[in-house]
């Protein structure tokens, strides 16, 4: 494990996607694609924005897979993780295949055809945050640490749900959803590397 601290939000994102691309390219080198695991939210947000620049990367080649949902709410809601990766991450570099969780559809089929297609080959990087109840992808604590369900139905904790109001995706804790779609934790830490931005004093603890 390496750990590198950054004085700034945004010098931390550079960092991040300057090795993000570094790993990208050498996947894409040896095999002929990458197959990725992306994380949304705010402390993702400079990191997206310095690797949609890279202009090494073959985003044709690249294959998207999606942490986690919320459950009900829909895809156009300026907080829906969907939304979110479509402006900051497909939309800007191309990507042509995005496995996306419908969290208005019906939740087994989304867990398992997501699932089937993470299972078809191994993933080369995750990029992940961790919240301010030191949640992974919606996977609060204490986690389910044995599951081998790639996806799974969460309830969200309050920490969780207030740290969404403030944030500001939320107005208020009664306008956040209670459960949602999340990537286990097994799942993630099968990629082959795990890239976690932790930005933000209130995170420090």
């Amino acid at each position: 494990m390496r750990i590198h601290v950054s004085p700034t939000a945004d010098q931390m994102g550079a960092a991040a996607a300057t090795h993000a691309e570094g790993v990208l390219v050498q996947a894409i080198d040896e095999k002929g694609h990458a197959r990725v695991i992306a994380a949304t939210g705010n402390s993702q947000l400079a990191f997206l924005r310095h690797l949609v620049a890279s202009t090494r990367v073959d985003w044709s080649k690249v294959e998207l897979f999606h942490l986690d949902e919320y459950i009900g709410l829909d895809a156009e809601h300026p907080a829906s993780f969907r939304r979110v990766l479509r402006e900051h991450l497909v939309d800007p570099t191309g990507i042509p295949t995005f496995h996306g969780l419908d969290g208005n559809g019906d939740l087994d089929t989304v867990r398992r055809s997501v699932g089937e297609a993470l299972a078809r080959g191994p993933i080369d990087v995750a990029f992940v945050g961790i919240g301010e109840n030191s949640h992974l992808a919606f996977n609060d604590p204490p986690a389910d640490f044995e599951t081998t369900e790639p996806y799974l139905v969460v309830a969200l904790d309050e920490a969780c749900r207030r740290q969404q109001v403030g944030e500001g995706w939320f107005p208020s804790l009664d306008a956040v959803p209670t459960h949602a779609l999340s990537m286990s934790v097994r799942q993630i830490l099968a990629a082959r590397e795990i890239l976690a931005m932790v930005p933000d004093q209130r995170k420090a603890a």
